[in-house]
């Protein structure tokens, strides 16, 4: 048997930094579906599929094969039973992922693959509509959030101390924008499932709130 822990919750709540921080305490696999559609961004670009070709690109993602494993204490990402950990970060890659992931068939084929890895692995999954589609029946749901200013800060200061210049207003309209575009897209759109646990961190440390979901961890498991 295994244990699925699903973390939505919208744009800079966090969500990665806290779920690898989770999977790594509890020993179960970070499931990180940006890199799995990068790995399908990079079969399109190997088989010369454009971007464009909706229906070519509909057609080719079902034979495709993505899986994410722990090898030597490192998350493992691979295509058709090869690992290609260093070959997704490009930023053709990453175009082409961003391009592919509006595909509908896509976004089928790599949820069918997420729930499989979820059947068989005990995982840690995190986005927009891991509990209310993709993981429905997972063993504890968490909506981690915060206001829109402290995300615009979190944002701001990770740019800055990069050396980044930019404009902390700026950064706080984007991030509600995207809100707005998140929560009302037609597609799995970005809602609290009726079972998650509410987990606001605009007042609380990295720590605490990974000592807030393992301790629901702990009660569920």
């Amino acid at each position: 048997m295994s244990y699925n822990i699903a973390i939505d919750g919208p744009a800079g709540a966090g969500k990665s930094t806290i779920a690898k921080k989770i999977a790594k305490n509890m020993r179960f696999i970070y499931v990180d579906t940006g890199a799995m559609y990068r790995a399908m961004a990079l079969y399109f670009i190997r088989n010369g599929i454009p971007a464009e070709d909706g229906e070519k690109i509909s057609r080719e993602c079902k034979d495709v094969d993505i899986t994410i494993r722990y090898v030597d204490g490192e998350q493992v990402v691979f295509l058709n039973g090869e690992n290609v950990n260093g070959l997704i970060r490009t930023e053709e890659v990453g175009n082409m992922a961003s391009a592919s992931s509006i595909n509908p068939d896509v976004r089928k084929k790599l949820v069918e693959l997420q729930q499989l890895l979820a059947r068989e692995s005990d995982v840690v999954m995190d986005g927009r509509d891991i509990g209310t589609c993709v993981l429905p029946d997972a063993d504890v749901k968490v909506y981690l959030t915060a206001s829109s200013t402290v995300r615009a800060k979190r944002r701001y200061d990770e740019l800055t101390a990069k050396g980044i210049h930019c404009d902390f207003a700026q950064i706080e309209k984007d991030i509600i924008e995207r809100d707005e575009r998140d929560m009302n897209r037609e597609i799995s759109p970005l809602r609290q499932a009726k079972d998650a646990t509410l987990v606001d961190s605009s007042d609380m440390t990295i720590e605490e709130v990974v000592e807030v979901i393992t301790g629901l961890c702990k009660e569920a498991f």
